[in-house]
Order: structure tokens, then sequence, then C-alpha cells
């Protein structure tokens, strides 16, 4: 028997949606370098963004049972993380994200197959995915929903936030978003005093305080 778990822990609303203004770049470098997503899953469109809830589904491979039992039960905001075991099969496609939209997920993160990725960008539907691919898949094999997962080199539970952008994607644990969302944001504000730096005539040496790093090294500049 495969027991789905509906009921998850979410953050506060307004705390994602201030998470969200930030670059997944930007959250990643601020929170140590940690939530990094494997840079093949990529947006299949440059201008889609997200930000949400991991509602976490295990597909079989070529088989999209589960995601289409996932998309019946997550909640509006949520992103629908589906490992599906790295199979270019084309497991989701613009009816199932019309079937998403008009249920107010968010998005879907896959490291597997998507299909009809025309009608999907013209849907405006997130989609971020590992491979795009004509095959069909079966509808057979239960699997596990929002159990915590290895997926993209990450370790995701339940309700923890989800970014992406035409970047990549970033996971943030859902006890951390207070933190990120500050870390982010001194992030911002001190990259904007370095541009203003670059734009008055400084270079990245005296911006990043390189001069005595090179010379400890054994730089050498002709003068």
């Amino acid at each position: 028997m495969v027991h789905v778990t509906t009921k998850i822990d979410r953050a506060d609303r307004a705390l994602i949606d201030e998470l969200g203004t930030f670059s997944a770049a930007t959250i990643h470098e601020a929170q140590g370098r940690k939530g990094a997503l494997d840079s093949d899953i990529k947006p299949i469109d440059r201008d889609m963004s997200f930000c949400g809830s991991a509602f976490t589904v295990v597909c079989h491979p070529r088989d999209n049972i589960m995601l289409q039992v996932a998309i019946s039960y997550a909640q509006p905001g949520d992103v629908l993380v589906v490992a599906s075991g790295d199979q270019p099969a084309g497991q989701f496609g613009d009816v199932l994200a019309n079937a998403c939209a008009a249920r107010g997920i968010s998005a879907l993160v896959t490291d597997g197959g998507v299909r009809d990725t025309r009608e999907i960008r013209e849907l405006g539907f997130p989609v971020f995915a590992k491979h795009v691919c004509i095959e069909g898949t079966v509808k057979e094999t239960l699997g596990p929903i929002n159990q915590p997962l290895v997926f993209g080199g990450q370790v995701i539970h339940p309700g923890d936030i989800v970014k992406g952008d035409c970047d990549g994607v970033v996971v943030i644990r859902r006890e951390e978003i207070r933190s990120a969302i500050d870390a982010s944001r001194e992030r911002d504000t001190a990259e904007a005093a370095y541009i203003e730096r670059y734009k008055a005539g400084a270079t990245p040496i005296q911006v990043s305080n390189l001069a005595a790093i090179l010379e400890a090294k054994g730089l050498t500049v002709d003068q």
C-alpha cells in the first residue's frame, strides 16, 4: 500500500513572495552557496520564473500516474517537484499544464521529460525539466508523495521553498526562509554598490580588494 501525504507545513505566503523577488543565483550565493539543483534542469522558456512550496512526487520511469495524483492534491502556490529517474519521456504536456494552472499550482520541476512546450509557453505555466521528449508514458506504478527526495543533487523536504528563473533552480529550507531573505537583500545591496563604483571608474581589483591577494600569489604586471 502507498500512502499519499497531503498535509505539509508551508512557509508564510508573504515570505515566499518576498523571497521570490530575488534571483535564484542571489539566493544560492547568499545562503552560503547551497541549494542549487543540477544545472541540466532548465526552464522551457527563459522568461519563466516561480517561487513556491515544494510538493514532492516520485514517478516510476516513463510513468506519470503519480504526477496526476499530485496535481489533484497540491495546493495553490505549490511547486511540483517530480523525481522520475532521469528518463527522457514526455510525462507532462499542455493538458496537465492547464490542470496545474487551473488549480493555482506555481510550477513543475522534473528530472524527467516534458512535451507540448510551445503550448505550455503560450499558457505561461513555468516548467523546468531535464528533457524535452515526445515519447509517451503509462499510468501503472504507484509512488510516494510528500516524502523527502534526493533530487537534482539536493535533499528536498516537502514544504521547502523552491525558486527558479532563467539561471536555474535553488532550494531553501522552510525554516531558513527569513535568514535567506535578509542575506539576499544584503547581497543585492552590496552588488548595487559595486556597480556604482564600476560606473565611477573603479576596477574589479579595487572593488574586490584583490591587490594584496594577487601580490601574495606572485602575480606581476607590467607598469
